[in-house]
C-alpha cells in the first residue's frame, strides 16, 4: 500500500492557509484545498478528510501532494490546455488602431459589422475585443469649456465652499428652472403590467409654462422652492426675501449662482448691499454644473415632471410643491468630492487632447 504523504506547515504558512479557509470571496474549490491542507497538518486521516469535505480519497492525496510540492502555489488551479488563439495581437492592434484613428468613408463612427468588413475579423470577435478594451464608438458625450477669465479663481472659491464651508454661515446654491411646461398627454397613460413597460403618447396639451426658483442647502440637502410665472429681476428679489425669511438671522448667507442677468440686475446687487451677510459667489461662465442645485434639478424632472400628465399649470405647481416636501423629509446632501486641484488637472488633460488654450 501507498504510503500516505506527511504534510507540515510553518506558522506563517498556517496564518495564510487559514486566512483562505475562512475566505468568503475566494472560489470555493480554493477554500476547500486549504482546509485539507490544514487538516493534513493536523494528523486528521484521509478517509476523515475526504468524508468531511465530500471529496474523493485520491483528491485528497492530489491536494496533499500538490502542497508537498508547490506550497501555496499548488494549491491553485493550473492552466488547462484549451483551443489556441486565431487571432494574433497585431490583428487587434489592427482593429483598435482602426477604431481610434480612422474615421468610416460614408458614416459618422464604428459600428460593430462595418469594422467586421474593414477589418475582415467576425462580428462576434470584434464586440468581444471592443468591450474588452472600453471603445464605445457608437457612443459621444457633450463637453464645454469655459472662457471665463477668472476661472481657476472662481472654482477655487465654490469648491472651498462645499470641502471647507465657513463657520456659522449657511451655503446656498440658488438658480431657476424656467419653461417647466403643464404638458397634458392627449389619451389616458398605459399602465406598467407583466411583461410590458408604461405606456404614454407622444402627443400632448401645453397648458403653459412655470419657472421653479430653487435654493439647496450645501450642508443638508434641504430645498427652498417657489414656483413663478417669469423669471426676471423681479421674481428673483421675491425669491430672495423668501429666502430671507426661512433661514437664520444670525448667520451670514452664501449664494452659489451662475452669470444669468437676473443675478445681477442693479435692484439685485442694490438688494445684496442692504444685507451685509449676503455674500454672492458666481460660477465661471459655461460651469454651471459647479453649482450643486442642478443635481436636484435633474431629480425633479426625473422623478416628478418628465413622465407626468398635467392638467393645468397650477397642477404642475402642486406637484412640485408635493415633491420638494417629501424631498425635504428625508433630504441628504449631495457629497461632494472634487477637489479644486483635481478639476484643473482634469481640464488641463482635455485641452491638452483637443489641443485648446489651458485655462
Amino acid at each position: 500500500m501507498a504510503r500516505s504523504i506527511q504534510v507540515t506547515v510553518t506558522a506563517e504558512e498556517r496564518s495564510q492557509l487559514e486566512a483562505i479557509s475562512r475566505s468568503r470571496s475566494l472560489p470555493h474549490g480554493l477554500v476547500r484545498r486549504a482546509r485539507i491542507v490544514l487538516g493534513s497538518a493536523d494528523g486528521i486521516g484521509t478517509n476523515e478528510l475526504a468524508d468531511q469535505h465530500q471529496v474523493s480519497r485520491p483528491t485528497v492525496s492530489l491536494w496533499r501532494k500538490r502542497w508537498c510540492e508547490s506550497g501555496l502555489a499548488g494549491l491553485h488551479s493550473e492552466m488547462r490546455p484549451g483551443r489556441p488563439r486565431s487571432i494574433d495581437d497585431e490583428r487587434v492592434a489592427e482593429l483598435i488602431t482602426t477604431v481610434l484613428d480612422n474615421k468610416p468613408k460614408a458614416t459618422t463612427h464604428w459600428s460593430v459589422r462595418s469594422l467586421a468588413t474593414e477589418t475582415g475579423l467576425s462580428p462576434t470577435s470584434v464586440h468581444r475585443y471592443i468591450r474588452l478594451f472600453g471603445l464605445q464608438p457608437h457612443r459621444s458625450k457633450s463637453f464645454k469649456l469655459s472662457n471665463d477669465p477668472f476661472f481657476v479663481e472662481k472654482v477655487r472659491d465654490i469648491v472651498g465652499l462645499y470641502l471647507n464651508p465657513p463657520e456659522n454661515a449657511l451655503v446656498l446654491c440658488v438658480d431657476e428652472k424656467s419653461q417647466c411646461q403643464a404638458l397634458e398627454r392627449t389619451q389616458p397613460v398605459l399602465p406598467m403590467g407583466l411583461g410590458y413597460v408604461e405606456g404614454i403618447t407622444h402627443d400632448y396639451v401645453r397648458h403653459g409654462t412655470t419657472t421653479l426658483f430653487a435654493a439647496l442647502d450645501a450642508a443638508n440637502g434641504e430645498v427652498i422652492a417657489q414656483c413663478k410665472k417669469r423669471h426676471r429681476h423681479q421674481e428673483f428679489l421675491a425669491f430672495l426675501g423668501h429666502i430671507d425669511k426661512n433661514v437664520p438671522p444670525d448667520l451670514d448667507v452664501h449664494l452659489i449662482c451662475d452669470n444669468y442677468a437676473t443675478h445681477k440686475h442693479p435692484k439685485v446687487r442694490a438688494w445684496l448691499a442692504r444685507r451685509p451677510r449676503y455674500h454672492m459667489h458666481y460660477t465661471p461662465t459655461y460651469a454651471s454644473w459647479l453649482n450643486q442645485v442642478e443635481r436636484w434639478f435633474g431629480l425633479i424632472t426625473q422623478q416628478a415632471i418628465r413622465r407626468g400628465s398635467f392638467k393645468s399649470v397650477p397642477d404642475l405647481v402642486s406637484r412640485i410643491k408635493r415633491y420638494t416636501e417629501h424631498y425635504n423629509l428625508t433630504a441628504r446632501p449631495f457629497v461632494w468630492t472634487a477637489t479644486a486641484d483635481s478639476i484643473l488637472a482634469k481640464i488641463e488633460r482635455l485641452c491638452k487632447v483637443i489641443g485648446g488654450t489651458q485655462h
